[in-house]
């Protein structure tokens, strides 16, 4: 399933994404991330072993939605599966998107005992809240 141009947008701004797993007992867990996507996917960035990284390794069913920082009424939300799980041990995806978030060349959270990873969501279901506008526009 293609990402239509909104999307993919929303995802190249500031905006944070939210991201829901599934627990354990089947309750849904739900955590802001850092993200972006191109047409065919959404990467969400992460470090091993946090909670959602644990609930997926079970069960890779995960639904993101985000919102414009500028505009409430802007706003997607996906349900889809990870695909693939990829290491981003040298930071590179974590720098992009600090780049994207705060305009700073490198990760500024960095851990010593922290392996980031790359969470590879294929959407499957997309809803896209058609073009609105606030009444102060």
């Amino acid at each position: 399933m293609k990402l239509e141009e909104k999307v993919v947008k929303l995802f190249q701004q500031r905006n944070i994404v939210f991201i829901a797993t599934l627990m354990k007992d089947g309750s849904p867990q739900l955590s802001p991330v850092w993200a972006n996507c191109d047409s065919d996917y959404v990467y969400v960035n992460t470090a091993e072993g946090r909670i959602k990284h644990k609930n997926i390794l079970r069960d890779p069913r995960v639904a993101v939605s985000v919102v414009g920082s500028n505009n409430p009424l802007d706003m997607t939300t996906i349900r889809g599966k990870v695909e693939k799980i990829i290491p981003d041990y040298d930071y590179a995806h974590a720098d992009k998107l600090t780049q994207q978030y705060m305009g700073r060349n490198h990760y500024p959270f960095k851990r010593e005992d922290e392996k980031r990873i790359i969470l590879k969501i294929k959407p499957e279901r997309v809803f896209v809240l058609p073009e609105l506008k606030m009444n102060d526009e």
